[in-house]
């Protein structure tokens, strides 16, 4: 079968540059969203221009422009966007209502995956403020998306391993320590981490998959679903030396989130959720959704010990 024809949007992000990568290596032909918003960003600029040295098409066009964004939508089959939703990058998440309109317009997409790749916002009706924010917006882009009569894949790859796994998944830290640790709470609910690269890799092959078609693509590598305390614990052993551990209470936690700028407390409800409530694990697939590397086994995904032994 002829692969599809893929846009991205916000290729030259943490994870849209990782997607362009993908997507080429899988021998789609690949069109990058050139935005005059890059303005003189040197180093999105010489990276635009590395993917077009690599054999993707760079098309301009911006967020803010109707008309080019339809011109964009209509040389392709797929798109997918990767604009930030991390308050503490920028918060971009409802402006993909624009690439919706777009999409609807052209008529002419199979399919669109949206910037989710986190927490599936379909958990998450009860989360706390000012946490609830990131999941409230992704499903308004999810409502427009299905009232638009759209083709959709949504893709929960839950915890991104650079900023979780690095850190022992203690928030603000992306390097893990020889001497400490900070537990949240025991340490023991359960979380998902998956490599970047993967997540990118597992996101391109669902493009042309009808058993991804309507449906939420969940990442769940089986060696990486571990405790805060596991993922420790596997260091540990990486150094061969036991780290000094303290822990810090729910209640605690949240009280320190108080006195942080909105940011920080949006990302730091996240980690509630997460590593006190375990919502990543807590829950079965259903009718609703598949998981990747079911789907995927020919996908050889880095487990957090592999992934862990970079920082040796």
């Amino acid at each position: 079968m002829e692969k599809s024809k893929v846009l991205i949007v916000g290729g030259t992000g943490y994870l849209g540059k990782r997607l362009v990568k993908a997507s080429l290596a899988v021998g789609h032909q690949t069109y990058v969203l050139h935005r005059p918003e890059n303005g003189l960003n040197i180093e999105r600029i010489q990276m635009l221009l590395s993917f077009k040295e690599q054999g993707a098409h760079l098309v301009s066009g911006s967020l803010d422009d109707h008309q080019s964004l339809v011109n964009a939508v209509k040389l392709v089959d797929v798109v997918i966007c990767a604009i930030s939703g991390v308050h503490l990058r920028s918060h971009q998440i409802l402006l993909q209502l624009k690439l919706v309109d777009a999409i609807k317009e052209a008529g002419n997409v199979k399919r669109f995956l949206p910037s989710e790749f986190g927490t599936d916002p379909a958990k998450m009706e009860n989360a706390m403020e000012p946490g609830k924010i990131t999941f409230d917006d992704k499903m308004k882009v999810r409502k427009a998306i299905e009232e638009g009569g759209i083709p959709f894949t949504y893709v929960s790859a839950n915890c991104f391993a650079g900023y979780f796994v690095g850190g022992l998944c203690q928030p603000a830290q992306i390097l893990p320590s020889k001497d400490s640790v900070v537990l949240l709470g025991d340490g023991n609910p359960l979380a998902i981490y998956v490599d970047e690269d993967d997540i990118a890799m597992y996101t391109i092959k669902a493009v042309d998959d009808p058993r991804t078609l309507n449906k939420t693509l969940y990442i769940r590598p089986s060696k990486n679903i571990l405790s805060q305390r596991q993922v420790v614990e596997t260091w540990e052993k990486l150094i061969g030396k036991e780290l000094h551990k303290s822990s810090i209470s729910k209640e605690e936690f949240l009280d320190t989130i108080k006195g942080q700028g909105y940011a920080e407390q949006v990302g730091l409800i996240h980690y509630y959720h997460v590593f006190y409530e375990g919502c990543l694990a807590n829950f079965e697939i259903g009718n609703e959704g598949v998981e990747a590397t079911q789907l995927y086994p020919e996908i050889n995904y880095t487990a957090v010990e592999e992934y862990l032994k970079r920082y040796l």
